[in-house]
């Protein structure tokens, strides 16, 4: 069942959860994700983000992620994620999508607030959530997958409680990604939440915050984060990761076993889905955060 952004949000709010938003850059992802939550009778966020565009053109992707949302029996929001230009979020919301994160993150302060609110008027127009980020983790979304680093080698900048509050209240926006620790990528290291200066952004801006950069972060402070008003958290990157490590185990055994053995595409595919429908549901679990199922 297709959700909006906010209704979505809402639920976590009044079950002290986080929905798990998967990136789906194929279609072995979006499957996954969807048949986890069928069967955790959790309810999830499917989401495509513009730096995947060259992975899995809108086009192609967005009305797939929409008819399968829509034929689910799950709570499924299709949202779009990382969008940086109001036209790319046009053709994403005509398709049917019921979520949009703006990122701003890079602009200064002014201008990210003057398109935000641009951008929440468009999906007013449409019945649509609006996600905006301020703070940053560094790297880029889009970016190569080894260059998250610490977030002191990313050049991350923590979100001012302060300056979110006044964010949240100019632009109307209906949930805030922030900066408290996390970087996109994959960590070197072990991640440092700062849950002082999350639990400080809360307080303040009063609406359900974003965990961006979740990827390599531990169960217990995914659950301190949580516990703290994070209802959403974007995941993508150590599901690839592992994805593709089975994908060439696969690949070495059966060569293994008979030098020039053929490993077929369907073969491929097939293990990248069971592995990444193995790692959604332990995500999905953790970020339920003990809240029983909605269907």
């Amino acid at each position: 069942m297709l959700v909006n952004l906010r209704d979505i949000c809402s639920i976590a709010e009044q079950n002290n959860m986080a929905i798990a938003a998967i990136n789906v850059a194929s279609f072995e992802s979006v499957r996954a994700a969807l048949d986890v939550a069928e069967q955790t009778g959790h309810p999830i966020i499917i989401q495509h983000a513009q730096g995947h565009q060259h992975l899995a053109p809108l086009k192609d992707i967005g009305p797939t992620m929409i008819a399968l949302a829509e034929r689910s029996s799950a709570l499924v929001c299709v949202h779009l994620d990382h969008c940086e230009d109001l036209s790319y979020a046009v053709r994403a919301l005509d398709m049917g999508f019921t979520g949009v994160m703006f990122d701003g993150s890079a602009l200064p302060y002014e201008t990210n607030v003057e398109r935000s609110c641009r951008m929440a008027s468009l999906c007013r127009d449409y019945q649509a959530g609006l996600e905006c980020e301020i703070g940053s983790m560094g790297s880029r979304e889009a970016g190569e997958k080894d260059e998250g680093g610490t977030v002191e080698e990313s050049g991350a900048v923590y979100t001012n409680p302060d300056q979110a509050a006044e964010f949240v209240k100019v632009t109307g926006l209906d949930i805030l990604a922030c900066s408290f620790g996390t970087v996109h990528g994959i960590y070197k290291g072990e991640p440092h939440l700062n849950f002082d200066v999350l639990s400080d952004i809360r307080a303040l801006a009063k609406v359900p915050l974003v965990m961006h950069g979740g990827s390599g972060v531990s169960d217990e402070d995914y659950a301190r984060a949580i516990d703290a008003g994070i209802r959403k958290i974007n995941y993508y990157t150590y599901g690839a990761k592992y994805a593709g490590e089975a994908v060439c185990a696969l690949a070495d055994r059966r060569r293994s076993a008979k030098p020039g053995a053929v490993v077929y595409w369907h073969d491929m595919t097939r293990t990248a889905y069971d592995t990444l429908r193995d790692t959604f549901e332990h995500v999905v679990t953790v970020f339920a955060n003990g809240a029983l199922p909605m269907a």
